[in-house]
């Protein structure tokens, strides 16, 4: 097996409780729950997302020996062993992985994914498993919004050049892309996950000819059915003018990037829908947001689609997630041993734990239940129309192994055939396609952008009863 050179993409004290844990012969199966401890305000619901890029991570993860060359020289490892350096050489993951599907709407303190692997393989994944789904999660649940607030009309994830990095510009457009995007400008994005791209023109482009004009006859040349024409440089309503007067009626669309987008919009589609060109799209971007496209959509903007940037590609209002990933249980004497945090705002519940979503007899989410992971399905029923109950995890990995592609972590890194990719491309559509379903399914007071309500989630009466036992022992043993 070739792996990728994914194992000091983790932080230092990862490896460090890594190294303590083989030298003193502890490795026992443990099992770590990953969630959000509360949603952010204004937030509602958040919409899973970072599923398949954890997986992947996990599926051709290691250590190559310029990486652990390093780490023998690091300060912090004078005192190891050769024989932890040895085990990093063969490392792998071989543990299993459940999880809430991407795309599915989620809450606070719910298990969006749940390891259960040698401590030490579990331990040392904290990091990136964090990173992806936290930000991926954000950016999609963020998107989700956006979507909402447009009422139907498309779109575009614009962020890259103002997203932290290019790497976080990539998987800031999929994610986006789960939230409800038609696409985006980042071409990367295409071709690596068969997302719809699009783009205008620049400003630049315009100014770089003597007349306005020029620039228009220009690129209408080259993309005489795509060109989407950026007329606010100089003076926006003029350049319409003579669009609509000297270039006749094969303009796919217009954008509008600056000034008043309300009134210049509804100027802009008169002037066109007068010269008969009611075929011709207006396109407005420049600094937009949820409250923004809501507000210009509620005073009649003549806008049919958005293109949103620096708000989205970096969850402007709220830039980071509360996503934690905490030790539930550990084998012990042959059985496994429940674990729980008592830190005060920080406390956890114990044992391995599964979601589980009641459906109104409507098709509307109405309620949610986290109980142990070997429990029935509930049986008691929320107040309101019967229904039905489902568990949100799912295997997703055994003993390392993708559950849809058991060979994955075979290939060379880098590598990818025709079928993987078109796997890949049809698992994204399946997200994004859950992800609207589950929009539709929410309950309507949680889709307001400054929703105050806040959606039940509950636990097992079993559960409870697990961490009071538990919490009783931990205070004896501190007696």
């Amino acid at each position: 097996m070739i792996q990728r050179a994914y194992g000091l993409t983790t932080d230092l004290y990862e490896l460090a409780m890594a190294a303590a844990y083989f030298e003193n012969g502890v490795n026992q199966w443990a099992v770590f729950e990953l969630f959000i401890r509360r949603l952010p305000e204004p937030r509602s619901y958040l919409i899973a997302a970072g599923l398949e890029q954890a997986l992947e991570y996990l599926a051709e993860l290691g250590f190559t020996a310029e990486q652990i060359e390093y780490l023998r020289a690091h300060k912090s490892f004078e005192n190891v062993s050769a024989e932890f350096f040895d085990y990093l050489a063969r490392f792998r993951f071989t543990g299993d992985v459940w999880a809430i599907p991407e795309g599915t709407a989620v809450f606070g303190m719910e298990p969006l994914l749940r390891v259960t692997a040698p401590i030490i393989e579990a331990q040392i994944v904290e990091t990136f498993l964090l990173s992806t789904i936290n930000f991926q999660t954000m950016i999609a649940s963020k998107a989700a919004r956006v979507v909402t607030a447009a009422q139907g009309r498309s779109v575009i994830e614009f962020g890259t050049r103002r997203a932290h990095g290019t790497e976080a510009g990539l998987f800031a457009a999929r994610a986006a892309y789960i939230g409800g995007c038609v696409g985006t400008s980042n071409v990367e994005a295409g071709h690596l996950f068969g997302i719809p791209t699009f783009g205008t023109l620049a400003h630049s482009f315009i100014m770089s000819f003597d007349r306005e004009d020029d620039a228009f006859r220009a690129f209408l040349k080259v993309f005489p059915t795509t060109a989407t024409v950026l007329v606010d440089t100089y003076d926006t309503i003029a350049a319409v003018k003579r669009l609509a007067r000297d270039f006749g009626l094969a303009i796919p669309a217009v954008r509008l990037d600056s000034g008043d987008l309300l009134e210049l919009s509804k100027q802009v589609r008169q002037i066109l829908d007068e010269a008969g060109m009611t075929a011709t799209r207006i396109f407005a971007s420049g600094d937009l947001n949820e409250y923004k496209i809501a507000d210009l959509i509620s005073r009649g903007a003549q806008i049919d689609s958005f293109g949103v940037g620096t708000e989205l590609a970096t969850s402007y209002d709220v830039p980071a997630l509360s996503g934690v990933y905490k030790l539930a249980a550990i084998e012990q004497s042959g059985g496994i041993s429940m674990r729980m945090k008592l830190s005060h705002d920080k406390a956890t519940y114990p044992g391995a734990k599964q979601v589980w979503r009641f459906t109104d007899s409507a098709g509307k989410y109405a309620q949610d239940l986290i109980a142990l992971a070997d429990e029935e399905p509930p049986r008691i029923e929320p107040e309101g129309p019967v229904g039905s109950w489902r568990p949100l995890l799912a295997p997703v990995m055994t003993q390392g192994r993708l559950a849809e592609s058991p060979a994955a972590g075979d290939r060379a890194p880098g590598a990818s055939t025709r079928g993987e990719s078109e796997a890949r491309f049809g698992r994204l559509e399946q997200a994004r396609a859950e992800a609207a379903n589950e929009i539709k399914r929410l309950p309507d007071n949680l889709l307001a952008l400054d929703s105050a309500a806040k959606y039940p989630v509950g636990f097992s009466d079993r559960l409870m009863a697990e961490t009071r036992k538990l919490e009783e022992q931990i205070a004896r043993r501190r007696e």
